[in-house]
């Protein structure tokens, strides 16, 4: 069984030797700035009831009180800011010639630390969209000053975001998949990799011969599929993996 330096060490070299990253985050990597997850001992669905908060039923049966949910969480996410885990992903993006982030959270934290190739599976809780029109904008009001909020032709509008019984968006989900089957190394930060799709992801990249690299703070399904499992606060160990990282591309410019 490798050390801890040693599975780094390895991690580094698959980042230093290939061009085709692709990273998949999930919940916990905001988790450390302070927003909370939904699954977990401290997970959200452990105080709401997902059925009356998000689903198309709940926002049909009382879009206020849907809203008034969301509109707490945003003014939450609205004080939290990217951490060093985002920050290094953003960074290494401008490095690689082919990088993209395919998350499962709505926040926006990626964005804001400065990504620009990024998939955003379940949407984005900034946008809205009309729930007759389907016109879709840009919606960052915080707090909100009207609860439900109208859209100009007169209909509600409700968060862009991907509700449970609600598909996935098809765009969004047929890009990730060519990206994962078509990387040279996948790394797969905070998430628990029990929603579907993104959990079949890193599957779908080991299939097809990528390397895979865990940083979690636990042990989780792709575990047991991944080349590097790294356990412990991304914050800390991806600045620590991608400090590793340059010095090897710098290593390898100067020879």
């Amino acid at each position: 069984m490798m050390t801890e330096e040693e599975r780094i060490k390895e991690a580094c070299r698959w980042l230093s030797q290939f061009k085709n990253i692709a990273i998949l985050t999930g919940a916990g990597i905001s988790k450390e700035s302070g927003i909370p997850t939904f699954r977990g001992k401290d997970g959200m669905w452990k105080k709401y009831r997902v059925e009356e908060m998000a689903t198309p039923y709940a926002f049909q049966q009382d879009p206020r009180k849907v809203w008034e949910w969301y509109d707490w969480r945003r003014q939450l996410i609205m004080k939290a800011n990217p951490n060093p885990a985002h920050r290094t992903i953003a960074e290494m993006e401008n490095i690689y010639p082919k990088f993209t982030v395919i998350t499962q959270n709505v926040d926006g934290l990626h964005k804001r630390a400065g990504c620009k190739n990024l998939i955003e599976l379940h949407g984005n809780i900034w946008r809205a969209r009309c729930i007759d029109e389907e016109r879709i904008f840009g919606f960052t009001e915080v707090p909100l000053r009207h609860i439900p909020p109208q859209c100009e032709c007169g209909s509600l509008i409700r968060p862009d975001v991907v509700w449970f019984g609600e598909p996935m968006p098809k765009k969004e989900v047929a890009e990730a998949f060519t990206l994962a089957e078509e990387c040279d190394v996948m790394m797969v930060v905070g998430t628990s990799a029990l929603v579907a799709p993104a959990a079949s992801l890193p599957y779908a990249a080991k299939k097809n011969h990528a390397y895979i690299i865990e940083v979690n703070l636990e042990s989780t399904p792709i575990t047991t599929i991944a080349d590097v499992s790294l356990f412990g606060m991304a914050g800390e160990i991806l600045p620590e993996l991608w400090s590793n990282v340059k010095k090897e591309l710098d290593n390898d410019k100067s020879e």
